[in-house]
């Protein structure tokens, strides 16, 4: 039993006329009536009842007709959905995510995608840099908006949604506040708050880099905390200070103000997938968020 088969009996079963259903589906009676017969053959039944004077549909035919015509919509359903996907307007999108991704990019680009792809089921996890690099090796997430590493780990693509310079998070009472603009030498012997250089090194040394003095003494770090909300949190309660990026003073927290730093270092924000593999949906993910960036705020 064919499609075609199926578009066939329709037609003839609506028309009740062999001859209007063939005109209809723009082919040649004969050739429309070989299909019924073989249809008929086929199932072992005879679906219309001829005479010379009329055509008239058989139980089974009635019966039939129902089935068939909810199997052509569902095949014409299928190449729908074969056709949406292929086009990244369907199926699901595991996206993993450093926590400043989330104080400008993806406040912008979320909504943009929801008018573009509004049946695209995105699954958003948090994690670090260092997670991010490990989930997509294993295919635990499908794209990572992350601080990528320098050199890349084989076997990644990358994209630049973002270039940002690091500014310095404060207590709203410290000293340093009374300051425009920082320097180096301004934030050395200062108490910090960091995240674990094991869940990004490429940043940590970057912000390390910066605040080492004259004499090589590095920033004493006298807490860690993965997440950057909560490291701005534990800036905000007078544990320390941190360098940060830029985006996430969109963040307000009471207790906790921002310098901007004399030659910041400037952090990348960059969009991270495997180099294998070809995925509709995630391709349409990275046409937004790069549509977000060269929109700017």
């Amino acid at each position: 039993m064919e499609l075609r088969q199926l578009r066939y009996f329709v037609a003839a079963a609506e028309e009740l006329h062999f001859t209007r259903a063939a005109a209809r589906l723009g082919i040649a009676q004969p050739a429309l009536s070989q299909q019924i017969r073989r249809l008929e053959a086929a199932l072992g039944v005879e679906l219309f009842s001829r005479t010379r004077r009329q055509v008239t549909l058989t139980p089974a035919g009635r019966a039939f007709l129902a089935e068939a015509r909810g199997t052509l919509e569902q095949a014409r359903r299928a190449a729908r959905i074969a056709r949406r996907t292929a086009a990244g307007e369907l199926g699901p999108l595991t996206i993993g995510f450093v926590g400043s991704a989330t104080d400008a990019l993806l406040p912008r680009a979320l909504p943009t995608l929801r008018v573009r792809h509004p049946e695209l089921k995105l699954v958003l996890r948090e994690l670090t840099s260092a997670e991010q690099i490990d989930a997509l090796a294993r295919g635990g997430i499908d794209l990572g908006l992350l601080r990528p590493p320098s050199p890349l780990p084989p076997g990644l693509r990358t994209r630049l949604v973002a270039r940002e310079p690091l500014v310095c998070a404060l207590p709203a009472d410290h000293p340093l506040t009374r300051h425009e603009r920082l320097t180096a030498t301004d934030l050395h012997g200062q108490p910090f708050v960091l995240f674990p250089r094991r869940e990004g090194p490429w940043l940590y040394d970057l912000i390390t880099a910066y605040c080492r003095g004259a004499d090589g003494t590095l920033p004493t770090v006298v807490q860690e905390a993965v997440m950057m909300q909560t490291i701005t949190a534990l800036v905000a309660a007078g544990t320390g200070i941190s360098l940060v990026p830029a985006s996430q003073q969109a963040i307000s927290r009471e207790g906790l103000t921002y310098r901007p730093l004399a030659d910041p270092p400037l952090t990348d924000l960059s969009a991270a997938w495997p180099s294998t593999g070809h995925n509709p949906a995630r391709d349409a993910v990275l046409n937004a968020l790069t549509g977000t960036v060269n929109r700017g705020p």
